[in-house]
């Protein structure tokens, strides 16, 4: 910490994790900071989990299971890590293979708490049995094909003790492997291009100006302008010449159609591109008084998707390409269609033809759920980032290139 304020810098972790030779001459000294990353970090556990006769809990159907894997913390609490897919009707599953970073893990032999549950679309998820092993365990499990009899907790007056089930627990595979990390990659020279494109659909913002009546300061400078800035001052730094296309839709540019794709520059023909965050926000600012609110909102308005399965379609063909979306939600609507597209409940997205997306690229987040909080909107909106890119990455089988040092 350096307290004397004339012998300070002020630099970003981008820039040093983008320097191999990180000096800085200057006329009071030079600092120079080394960064590594431990090798630890990269190991990956690769597992492949099955249950045999696990309880029915459903009524016209059986049991939908999936498998939630965590570590108990120093302070006694518990977290989860890694989670598997929901395998629906299924009282034998077998799941695709889930990885575990040693870097979440810590070692070997801490104990690791595998619970299997029955999905429920309100949350409540219904416990099927757990069971508490380490990754060593884990290991010997694999080697012998032995199962594990899944057991749940059960209060006796005021102690607590375990039943044991007929559920079993198999670990069909374990396997090792070093996983190039997200690190790895930009440090090998590989950027990403930020682009923008901003709801203008008038349902939207007459929602934003109902919202207004009660807090005038928090119109579009505290919503899409704030969420702009907050995710393109950190997404610029991976794009190397900070021009980054801008879009509008659902909007009628000055003398013309309405329009579900138009340049927010107010440019014509394939020139959407502006310089910088502030040139977003510029364009941005011009465009309101360029551009007519309009309709129909193909993608949202209050928050329904009315050409749902068409996007959905959209976002099963992107899968295959090295894109993320990632979707800020303005106002106070229900957004449940648009949390859809999250696939967070752990089912793939299907195309009209039954087609399944080959990875989650979809990233949604709820402004109001996050404003104020403890966690900020580009904490919540970039937290899958980084593994539905490594995800891509290792799809296409593309490693990261050694990026020569600079002279």
């Amino acid at each position: 910490i350096v307290t004397d304020p004339k012998h300070s810098w002020t630099t970003d972790l981008a820039t040093i994790a983008d320097s191999t030779e990180s000096t800085k001459p200057k006329k009071l000294g030079q600092l120079t900071v080394h960064a590594e990353e431990e090798l630890i970090s990269k190991i990956t556990a690769e597992l492949t989990f099955r249950c045999s006769d696990l309880e029915n809990k459903d009524f016209f159907s059986k049991s939908d299971c999936f498998l939630v894997i965590s570590k108990k913390l120093e302070s006694g609490a518990t977290i989860p890590i890694c989670k598997t897919e929901v395998l629906k009707d299924n009282l034998n599953p077998q799941w695709k293979p889930i990885s575990l970073k040693m870097s979440q893990v810590g070692n070997k032999d801490i104990p690791l708490f595998i619970e299997c549950f029955n999905f429920n679309s309100n949350g409540k998820h219904d416990l099927l049995g757990k069971a508490q092993k380490s990754l060593a365990e884990l290991e010997k499990l694999s080697i012998s094909k032995k199962g594990e009899n899944l057991f749940v907790p059960m209060y006796i007056g005021k102690d607590q003790q375990s039943k044991v089930l007929k559920s079993q627990l198999f670990v069909e595979e374990c396997t090792e492997s070093v996983h190039h990390t997200f690190l790895d990659y930009l440090l090998g020279g590989c950027e990403m291009n930020f682009m923008v494109a901003i709801d203008f659909t008038g349902i939207s913002y007459h929602m934003l100006q109902m919202e207004i009546l009660d807090c005038q300061t928090r119109y579009i400078t505290l919503t899409i302008l704030d969420a702009i800035q907050e995710v393109g001052d950190v997404l610029q730094f991976y794009d190397h010449d900070k021009e980054f296309p801008a879009w509008g839709f659902g909007g009628r540019p000055i003398d013309g159609p309405i329009s579900h794709c138009f340049n927010l520059n107010g440019s014509s023909g394939n020139k959407p591109t502006v310089s910088g965050i502030q040139g977003i926000m510029q364009a941005y600012g011009q465009a309101l008084s360029n551009v007519s609110l309009a309709g129909p909102t193909l993608f949202g308005p209050d928050g329904v998707i009315t050409d749902q399965q068409e996007t959905i379609d959209a976002l099963v063909m992107a899968s295959d390409l090295p894109l993320s979306v990632l979707i800020v939600g303005v106002g106070g609507a229900d957004f449940k269609e648009m949390e859809i597209l999250d696939a967070d409940n752990g089912e793939k997205l299907h195309s009209s033809t039954g087609r399944a997306a080959s990875r989650d690229i979809v990233q949604f987040v709820p402004f109001r759920d996050v404003q104020g909080g403890d966690i900020s909107v580009v904490q919540s909106l970039l937290a899958e980032l980084p593994s539905q890119f490594l995800t891509y990455m290792r799809n296409n089988d593309i490693p990261p290139k050694t990026k020569l040092p600079t002279i």
